[in-house]
């Protein structure tokens, strides 16, 4: 995990305000970004929650599946607990078009080639391929395996995405 800390406290929303040229403050751009995988119960999931808690300055997380599961697996849950993520609010649930229109960029979890998986939606140029083992059925070890994956992707995209926004007015 980053490290949440300056000068002895935790790091609040304001210490990423930026002061405008008018000589008032706001928050940076969040980028909207939509983790799809299958079942919504495990990779995508994991994505959300992981960047809900790490990278909340930068990013503004929502997932969803192509075929969900209509839960999240309870493996997942244990592993985000284990590792410090809250998991309120996680839900499995479909993929659908004001997510999609909604997103600045789709992280695409699928492992199926994205004119497929997402044929009938637009603008396939905003999609991120990320090749990630689905842990589904499988034991503690790989799911721990999987998370450690998502987790320095998702600090990866966090670290791009805050050198691509540059302060407002």
């Amino acid at each position: 995990m980053q490290d949440a800390e300056q000068g002895g406290r935790l790091k609040t929303r304001e210490d990423f305000a930026v002061t405008g040229a008018a000589g008032g403050t706001h928050a940076p751009k969040r980028y909207v970004v939509l983790f799809v995988c299958l079942g919504n119960a495990c990779r995508s999931p994991m994505a959300e929650a992981i960047a809900r808690s790490d990278t909340w300055d930068v990013i503004e997380p929502m997932s969803a599946g192509i075929m969900p599961l209509g839960f999240v697996v309870e493996e997942t849950i244990e592993t985000l607990l284990e590792n410090g993520h809250l998991t309120d609010g996680l839900k499995s649930k479909w993929l659908n078009k004001v997510m999609w229109d909604s997103a600045d960029m789709v992280i695409n979890m699928t492992g199926r080639p994205t004119e497929l998986a997402f044929r009938g939606f637009s603008d396939l140029t905003k999609v991120e391929e990320w090749r990630v083992s689905d842990p589904y059925g499988e034991d503690h070890a790989v799911y721990q395996r999987i998370y450690g994956e998502i987790q320095e992707r998702v600090a990866q995209l966090a670290e791009r995405l805050r050198g691509r926004r540059a302060p407002g007015p």
